[in-house]
């Protein structure tokens, strides 16, 4: 029993030493890092999946904006349409404004061309990482689930349109080799 005892002892006694280890984690020329605030890593996470939709959002050709894998599942436009809707969702969510047009699913009707959508998306991240800047980590932490929800959600349609490019026989603007 006791070899146990002292055994756990050693096990927590490192545990604790390795997370302060890792707390004062360095970058690689050895400076120390600063830990983000809540709304710092927030603002990161959402403007680098949304950055990673809009490149698609753009590089995708409209000839092909109507393209679907299957009759069951939504164009590339409408996937686009509806992460920027989503997003304005959360954003009218948590500000208590109506920011946007109102849909979680807008029709085709209202962004109709590459142009408009690509437009519509853009607006939705910039608008997204301007709340995040004016709420900070005090309105970041009352929504806090939200706001993963929605970087998630970006994400998994992230992961969506990276199918639709491969359906495509093209290289998804993320996977193509660094110049």
């Amino acid at each position: 029993m006791k070899h146990r005892l002292f055994t756990f002892t050693v096990i927590s006694a490192l545990a604790v030493l390795l997370g302060a280890t890792a707390a004062r984690a360095q970058d690689q020329s050895g400076a120390q890092k600063k830990t983000k605030t809540p709304a710092e890593a927030v603002l990161e996470s959402w403007n680098d999946v949304g950055g990673r939709i809009i490149t698609m959002a753009e590089d995708w050709p409209e000839d092909k904006y109507n393209f679907r894998p299957n009759p069951q599942v939504r164009t590339f436009a409408d996937v686009l349409r509806h992460i920027a809707g989503s997003n304005f969702g959360l954003l009218n969510q948590v500000t208590g404004k109506k920011l946007g047009d109102g849909a979680n699913d807008p029709s085709p009707e209202t962004f109709k061309t590459k142009a408009q959508i690509v437009a519509y998306v853009k607006k939705s991240v910039e608008e997204g990482a301007a709340v995040i800047k004016e709420q900070g980590d005090a309105g970041i932490l009352k929504a806090l689930d939200y706001w993963i929800g929605y970087v998630e959600h970006m994400g998994e349609h992230y992961g969506q349109l990276v199918q639709y490019y491969r359906d495509n026989g093209v290289v998804p603007p993320e996977s193509r080799p660094k110049k």
